[in-house]
């Protein structure tokens, strides 16, 4: 029988107010952070909900580096079973991997220390195009003994999921499911994104949805406990949870390092921890106020990819929590719920949805000089409120559509990016939204949104001087969008215009 997790309350009956959600909610969005989805719970009660349009509730989203955290529940589940220990060598499940002489470091290497990020290696092993990255794992010379020093390393945490499923001969994903997820109402079509030789990429490849990520910090804040049931032992949750190596090797601290790091979970300050996944996927416990934050987003390539949310967070909620209730604000109740319920996508670019100028450039075509994003003609085909950037490669012509006031939604026009599996091109287009603005007179500055079980940003700057063109494209993506960077300068194409 399936266990309800998500009951909703009024903030103001847990002790918080629904005027600091709204705070927090604006200075986000007037901070141009990216968010995709956030929720908070108090007292296992979800007291704000929302959803950033296009993005939806059942929708799921890429969780990155938050799969580690599914990855280390998986291992505390078998340590509760028996069937391994964390002390055991890692070595010893993979002696088909290793080299004929393997390097003492390898063969010293235990479970234990791939969970606290201390595997003997600097960087992670592997690299997209390799056919086996357990093998690379083991074959790689590494540079320090296992346990001493924390490094962050996704290439430890795919070698705990290869062992996973091979000592439970299923998807991690599918045994977490069988075992915990299914029975606390985890979406049954969640995924994860496979390596190339076929194992789970649970070091960043879930897909999920906002409550599936609520369901895992439930879990966590119950100490394994809910409804009388120990689904994972207090024992580990509390070790997963807690300090267990220096997290802060280059002695800089922030609001990830500094406080430590458990078992694939990050140590926070007030005695609270974190899931962190790239982009702005977040899961924030904070056990001595039984409160929970989640959001997803894209603020890849931000400056601020995480501090501005945490500061907002303990500025605006945290340090306002109050122990019992709030009296009735109806009202701002109200209009907090109203919020929630018109959320939409931020647009980062700072700029005038129209311009002057547009007509001067509206469907010309300009001739590209030899570039590195391999465009030979590009132009761009501007309506009311929308537009369309065009543009010619050696593949032929291709189209992005933008809001000049909105995102607008399509497929960005590449079907060489990686699907279900790394190192296989899907033969699909991604999903985007892309919109527009003009930061100059004379200068349109497009985002691009890849909003696919991919996530990734492309800006394209197109500034116009006379017959001239100057065009800029930066990307902010891991493993793909690399045809789109550079710069390139053109001249306008005489008796020559864009039709759609």
């Amino acid at each position: 029988m399936k266990v309800n997790l998500f009951t909703k309350a009024q903030p103001e009956h847990m002790g918080i107010s629904s005027k600091h959600i709204i705070r927090f909610l604006k200075k986000a969005e007037a901070n141009g952070v990216m968010l995709h989805s956030i929720l908070m719970m108090r007292r296992g009660n979800i007291v704000a909900e929302g959803y950033y349009a296009p993005f939806t509730q059942n929708e799921l989203h890429r969780v990155y580096s938050v799969s580690k955290t599914f990855t280390s529940t998986a291992i505390g589940l078998l340590a509760d079973e028996g069937r391994i220990s964390l002390d055991d060598h890692v070595c010893d499940y993979f002696q088909d991997k290793l080299p004929e002489t393997p390097h003492p470091y390898i063969l010293d290497m235990r479970i234990r220390d791939l969970l606290i990020m201390a595997t003997p290696h600097t960087v992670p092993t592997y690299k997209p195009d390799d056919k086996d990255w357990a093998w690379t794992f083991f074959n790689t010379e590494p540079s320090h003994p296992p346990g001493t020093i924390f490094s962050y390393d996704t290439s430890g945490t795919y070698v705990l999921d290869v062992l996973i499923e091979r000592v439970t001969g299923k998807p991690f994903l599918e045994y977490l499911k069988d075992k915990v997820l299914r029975e606390l109402g985890f979406s049954e079509n969640a995924w994860c994104i496979k390596a190339p030789e076929g194992h789970s990429w649970g070091g960043s490849g879930v897909m999920c949805t906002t409550r599936d990520l609520a369901i895992l910090a439930v879990l966590y804040m119950n100490n394994g406990n809910i409804g009388g049931r120990q689904y994972i032992s207090e024992e580990y949750v509390k070790a997963a949870t807690s300090r267990q190596i220096d997290n802060a090797p280059t002695g800089h601290r922030d609001y990830l390092h500094g406080n430590g790091y458990g078992y694939q979970i990050w140590m926070l300050k007030d005695g609270a921890y974190a899931f962190v996944g790239m982009g702005m996927q977040l899961v924030i416990c904070v056990p001595r106020e039984d409160f929970i934050f989640i959001c997803t987003g894209d603020t890849q390539g931000s400056a601020q990819v995480y501090a501005g949310i945490f500061e907002l967070l303990w500025s605006e909620i945290i340090e306002h929590l109050q122990p019992g209730s709030l009296p009735e604000d109806e009202t701002s109740a109200r209009q907090l719920e109203e919020l929630l319920c018109s959320l939409k996508v931020v647009n980062p670019i700072i700029g005038q949805s129209s311009s002057p100028f547009a007509e001067k450039i509206n469907r010309r075509l300009y001739a590209l000089n030899s570039n590195p994003m391999g465009l030979e003609k590009i132009g761009i085909i501007l309506n009311d409120n929308t537009g369309q950037l065009v543009y010619v490669t050696k593949e032929g012509e291709k189209h992005i559509s933008f809001g000049l006031e909105n995102y607008v939604q399509g497929l960005f026009p590449q079907t060489n990016y990686y699907g279900d599996t790394i190192g296989t091109p899907g033969g699909r287009m991604y999903k985007c939204m892309a919109a527009a603005r003009w930061t100059e007179e004379n200068k349109l500055v497009i985002r691009c949104y890849i909003i696919d079980c991919y996530l990734g940003n492309l800006t394209v700057t197109l500034s116009y001087k006379g017959d001239e063109i100057g065009v800029c494209m930066t990307k902010t993506a891991e493993w793909f969008l690399d045809e789109y960077e550079g710069f390139a300068g053109g001249r306008i194409i005489a008796n020559e215009s864009l039709k759609l």
